[in-house]
């Protein structure tokens, strides 16, 4: 995301370039924020949130494509890798609310 928002014309919409860079490292420092938590609700809790960061890269990814921050190739290529990041944090906190104990009758 960074090399990206290098670019000329993208580092100079200080706001957007800003934004985007800090939800692509919201997502992975709330998925470490949240590991270090003491139970596996809290760090669902922070998945959740790293999540939502992933989705928002992408809706930045959109207005900068459009502004022609940049190019079609590498939108497409810095979409693909959030998507790919959002669905791994959902698949990993379906996998922990599989883990956790059911209420027994």
């Amino acid at each position: 995301m960074y090399e990206a928002t290098e670019d000329k014309r993208f580092s100079r919409d200080l706001r957007l370039a800003g934004q985007i860079q800090s939800a692509a490292t919201s997502s992975m420092a709330n998925i470490a924020e949240g590991f270090i938590r003491k139970s596996s609700k809290e760090f669902i809790q922070f998945l959740y949130i790293a999540m939502s960061s992933s989705a928002e890269v992408r809706s930045h990814l959109y207005v900068a494509m459009d502004l022609g921050y940049i190019d079609k190739g590498s939108f497409e290529s810095i979409y693909d890798q959030a998507d790919k990041v959002g669905r791994m944090i959902s698949n990993l906190i379906k996998y922990l609310r599989s883990l956790q104990t059911k209420p027994t009758k």
